[in-house]
């Protein structure tokens, strides 16, 4: 089971004592099953009602703050109450109940209305106004404020009716001398009519927001008024549904508990239709068709901030048919839960709803809650909550992530897996530690994932789950996945998908969740972004830098930038690093983070344009340095996991197999950042390349840096020359890896190796740069057009030759001798000598 089930509030632990104090033990334990949940209010106070001594109906309150319980109001009848809700103050009382056939027994002279809605004064106890005497279900609701203000005198009540009505009464109250709190001019509530002729009615208490369904000629039409303390209500928004309600029979969603509309509504046959929003601004229609004699279940899913639907298919054998219970929804901000008892568990991500491989479905074992009960399913009230009627009891739901872990290592489909890993990082709230247990799952299952790459979804699911929070809009801008699409079939379920209208908003002003919800509209079209920065274009970009690398100003700026990454990395701030990763002036991933950096700075700046520069600099730097700490944590944990130490950074002996793991899986590593366009921590591809000596034959190791594999930097070209004695297989080892040098990294390194390759190649530099210091020489004195023709030619052939190769060469090399003190008489002998051997005239 993936899902956590935590007793917020129950009944029989919380209620149940008290209710023992207040009465005889013997008549409260009989009248136990008359206790029920009646109403969860905004501040989680919870409204129960049960059967006292002589019959009377009881209304109790539970404040969960301070874990202490109130009688509110007595009855001193039998009443079967269906809806109660209580003002902030706790002044007012608002109820209504169902008149049984019994009443009209004792009145027999006397019309007796079925239901009846009554607003009671309750400090003290001194008023009942009638609201409602009518024959059709109502229900009462009090608005709370959505902000921490002080909404006395006045209190907002709604009151809706199975007539197709909802309204608002205006309760004004006043103080009397002896502190009583009572309705000032009880005859004369002023009131608004806020809809009518909806046929489905939803109640959204914790952000105060009604929605409600009214139905036209071939669809209908989705209504969201939200409710405010200053200005009391405004109509938000409207959208048309292709949907069509054949039952005229009215749906109250969280509006009161009616066992007898519970026990009609449980069959398969009903209309089961609930709304979910998320804290990001997601807004979902959960949209389940009635299943009589159907051989599947079918629900569609409408998210209405994408402008997109899905309608999933559940195919059912007859057997389990006949054991259907009701489906339950549960919202968990960023996936909602339909579940079926004993039949599947399907987890839809709301936020990412594109591809089906983000949407967990589950079956058999997996897929059983233990705590909900099979015949009368939860009700979502709350994000992350829900009430079990049935047993009394408020449930908070979270994911559970020791068991999605476990299940991520027995998954047998890369779908599973790759749901899996998302939800369980998109729901952490300790990074590191459930982090370290996904790279150990990623150590093991390298090679099992074929249809994605475990790597890249780990740093960039992990990265837009620690960036997406700190600025609005920026989850809607910042790659969620490296998956272009997804082709693979998903056991058990299937999924259609179409477009739907458009939200159209009523309102110009937004804030709060109205404003997230907009800007989701807005920035619909940039949710499928990858990546800020393409392959082909850092191909080029790159190969463009290193024609220009000798800029100064460049450089500079390169420099810069590259430090202030480092400087923001977590890996570099703390002493407790244990892998050999050591800073160093590896040029070709300081322009890849510059370019980088660049990049997502265009990429933000043309979106956020409500955000200044310096917060954008602020993302973009914190975006690049978390992604070389989350590439330093794989290495930590690779580290601790084989338990290697800093003798894996010489070249004293042979690798192992814990060296060649780690060397495997820095090339993984290496790939990922490749395909992602991202730069590698300072210190990374030398650390690499070390292993790779340790771990591959020669043969190997110079075809991994031919292919692109292995990047060669100068600390590793240093620590081998300086390191490494001149035997037979290191020699050759040295002259592999030195002809195989950028130019800018051998001229720094050939004096450090005393060889006669190396010579042959200070030599040939000398050479280069006597022969341009003549021909600049003669140009001077000749002219231009003759030095273009004769200068550099003298009439040796073989020294031609000569001057042709190394003119060849970067045509603004640095001088390497500009600072250091060299023998030009040794040179030229070294020269003259190189010559000779060439024309065959040198003699042993």
């Amino acid at each position: 089971m993936v899902l956590d089930f935590r007793e917020s509030f129950s009944l029989q632990r919380d209620v149940m004592p008290w209710v023992l104090v207040l009465e005889a033990p013997e008549i409260a334990k009989g009248n136990s099953r008359t206790l029920r949940i009646v109403n969860v209010e905004r501040n989680g106070r919870v409204l129960f009602t049960w059967k006292g001594a002589d019959g009377f109906t009881n209304i109790g309150l539970y404040d969960p703050d301070l874990r202490q319980n109130e009688m509110l109001y007595s009855f001193d009848k039998d009443l079967l109450i269906i809806s109660c809700s209580v003002n902030y103050e706790k002044s007012l009382l608002a109820l209504s109940y169902y008149n049984s056939i019994k009443e009209a027994q004792y009145e027999p002279l006397r019309t007796v209305s079925k239901y009846l809605a009554l607003l009671i004064e309750i400090k003290p106890i001194n008023n009942v106004r009638v609201l409602k005497a009518v024959d059709c279900d109502i229900r009462v609701q009090f608005l709370y404020p959505t902000e921490e203000v002080c909404p006395f005198p006045e209190s907002h009540l709604l009151l809706v009716s199975k007539e197709k009505y909802i309204e608002q009464f205006h309760i004004i109250l006043t103080v009397e001398g002896d502190n009583s709190v009572v309705i000032k001019k009880s005859n004369q509530l002023p009131r608004d009519r806020i809809a009518e002729d909806f046929v489905w009615v939803q109640w959204d208490m914790l952000d105060q927001r009604l929605f409600y369904i009214i139905p036209k000629h071939s669809s209908c039409v989705l209504h969201c008024i939200q409710f405010y303390h200053e200005d009391h209500f405004k109509i938000i928004f409207e959208v048309s549904l292709e949907l069509i309600f054949t039952n005229q029979a009215i749906r109250l969603i969280n509006l009161g508990y009616d066992p007898n509309e519970v026990k009609e509504q449980g069959s398969s046959t009903s209309v089961n239709l609930q709304v979910f929003t998320d804290k990001t601004g997601g807004l979902c229609l959960f949209y389940l068709q009635p299943f009589k004699d159907a051989k599947e279940v079918k629900y569609m899913v409408v998210f209405l901030h994408r402008g997109c639907s899905k309608t999933f298919k559940v195919a059912l054998s007859v057997k389990e048919m006949k054991q259907l219970k009701r489906i339950s929804f549960i919202n968990l901000d960023g996936y909602v839960v339909v579940y079926l008892p004993d039949h599947f568990l399907h987890l839809i991500n709301t936020k990412h709803p594109d591809m089906m491989c983000y949407h967990l479905f589950l079956t058999d074992a997996e897929a059983r809650i233990k705590e909900i009960c099979c015949d009368c399913p939860v009700q979502s009230v709350l994000i992350s909550s829900v009430i079990e009627y049935s047993k009394g009891i408020l449930f908070s739901v979270s994911l559970n992530h020791l068991l999605l872990l476990r299940f991520l290592w027995t998954c047998k489909r890369d779908c599973e897996r790759l749901a899996v890993l998302h939800c369980f990082l998109l729901h952490l709230d300790q990074k590191t530690l459930w982090e370290t247990e996904i790279i150990e799952w990623i150590c093991e299952n390298l090679s099992v994932c074929q249809m994605f790459d475990p790597i890249q979804e780990f740093i960039i699911a992990s990265l837009y789950r620690r960036m997406s929070l700190e600025t609005t809009y920026l989850d809607k801008l910042l790659p969620y996945t490296s998956l272009p699409f997804w082709n693979q079939e998903i056991d058990g379920v299937s999924w259609s998908s179409d477009i739907t209208d458009m939200p159209i908003l009523k309102i110009g002003m937004f804030k709060g969740f109205w404003e997230k919800f907009h800007s989701e509209l807005d920035y619909m079209k940039h949710a499928h972004h990858s990546n800020p920065m393409h392959r082909r274009d850092w191909c080029k970009q790159i190969a463009d830098v290193d024609t220009q690398w000798r800029n100064i100003i460049y450089q500079r700026n390169i420099s810069e930038n590259a430090k202030k990454v480092i400087l923001n990395m977590e890996t570099w701030t703390s002493d407790q690093g244990i892998v050999p990763l050591h800073l160093e002036e590896d040029y070709l991933q300081k322009d890849l983070t510059w370019l980088m950096t660049i990049k997502l700075k265009d990429h933000l700046s043309q979106h956020l344009l409500h955000v200044g520069k310096n917060n954008i600099d602020k993302i973009v730097l914190d975006y690049i340095s978390k992604q070389l700490d989350l590439i330093c944590l794989v290495l930590e944990v690779v580290w601790k996991k084989y338990n290697l130490d800093l003798g894996a950074f010489s070249f004293n002996s042979r690798g192992c197999s814990s060296d060649y793991f780690a060397f495997h899986m820095m090339c993984r590593i290496s790939e990922a950042a490749i395909k992602l366009a991202m730069p590698l921590p300072p210190g990374f591809q030398t650390l690499q390349l070390v292993l790779g000596v340790r771990c591959l034959p020669l043969g190997n190791l110079l075809h991994y840096i031919d292919a692109g594999v292995l990047q060669l930097t100068e600390a590793f070209a240093v620590k081998l020359m300086k390191e490494l004695d001149d035997n037979e297989s290191n020699e050759k080892l040295k002259y592999s890896i030195i002809i195989r040098l950028p130019e800018r990294i051998c001229q720094n390194i050939h004096h450090l190796w005393d060889h006669a390759m190396s010579n042959n190649c200070i030599a040939k530099k000398y050479v280069k740069q006597l022969l341009c210091k003549i021909r600049k020489r003669e140009c001077r004195l000749s002219g231009q057009e003759a030095c273009s023709q004769s200068a550099l030619y003298i009439n040796f052939l073989p020294l031609n030759y000569l001057i042709k190769m190394l003119s060849a060469i970067e045509e603004q090399a640095l001088n390497p001798f500009e600072e250091d003190n060299k023998d030009a008489a040794y040179l030229q002998e070294i020269a003259l000598k190189q010559t000779s051997v060439l024309l065959g005239l040198h003699k042993c």
